[in-house]
């Protein structure tokens, strides 16, 4: 089913070329922004829309990163888009919130696979079909982490529609609502992830996700005070997940 095509993408802006074969794909335009700081050259190459593209070199390996905006819809465009232009390892990069109350703040979750709580992808296809990471993906995050020594946790994440029914700033018993998933070991809930998985599975491209925890929701203490430098950690996880994968010959 892969749509790849020479044509420019109507909302991500981008030709055959103009993105490398590994692309990052962070929810907020503003983390575009860092991983051009963190990159040892970058240049913008497109923005329209939510979609803002990087693309640049970090020890000579060619890495892009594309925002994609928040929840499963305007994901599902980015990511078809994406696949359209070539690339091949397309990789999630985002903030989520967290479940499992002995993780902390700073650590990352490696996603092997996601709860299909959103709808959109059942417009490709039936619930029946799973939302898996790929194996060599997850591989090359656990290397990544190992590689900046940082602390990681790997196993099912849930995705859905609805932040505001599942997060902190959630009305009601929000904590009621997620206690089944925090019991089933689900490490954390997000926006985006199973979109990801399945629309790339479909098309026989690789993909994967990274999660930044901030403090776990059934957790104790106070919002995270280094958050901003763990969205850097996030990104160099990101940065050496792609480089991890040149060195697989998986950038191609």
């Amino acid at each position: 089913m892969n749509q790849e095509t020479q044509h420019r993408q109507h909302h991500i802006n981008l030709l055959p070329g103009e993105a490398a074969p590994t692309v990052l794909v962070p929810g907020d335009p503003g983390r575009v922004e860092l991983f051009a700081e963190l990159m040892d050259e970058a240049w913008k190459v497109a923005e329209k829309r939510e979609y803002v593209t990087y693309t640049g070199k970090k020890d000579g390996v060619l890495v892009s990163c594309t925002s994609s905006g928040i929840g499963p819809s305007p994901t599902a465009i980015g990511v078809e888009e994406l696949i359209r232009i070539g690339c091949k390892n397309i990789i999630r990069m985002g903030t989520c919130g967290a479940l499992q109350p002995n993780m902390k703040a700073g650590d990352m979750i490696i996603a092997t696979a996601a709860v299909r709580g959103e709808r959109c992808t059942e417009e490709f296809i039936s619930i029946d079909y799973p939302a898996i990471a790929d194996y060599r993906i997850v591989r090359a995050s656990i290397d990544a982490c190992e590689r900046l020594g940082l602390t990681y946790h790997l196993g099912i994440v849930r995705t859905h529609d609805a932040f505001y029914l599942e997060s902190p700033w959630a009305f009601g018993d929000y904590k009621g609502r997620l206690q089944k998933w925090l019991d089933l070991g689900v490490l954390a809930v997000e926006n985006e992830s199973s979109t990801i998985f399945v629309i790339a599975s479909m098309q026989g491209v690789r993909a994967g996700t990274i999660l930044l925890s901030g403090n776990p929701i059934f957790g104790e203490g106070e919002d995270d005070p280094d958050l901003e430098e763990h969205k850097k950690d996030l990104v160099r996880v990101g940065i050496e997940t792609a480089k991890i994968l040149h060195e697989m010959g998986l950038d191609q």
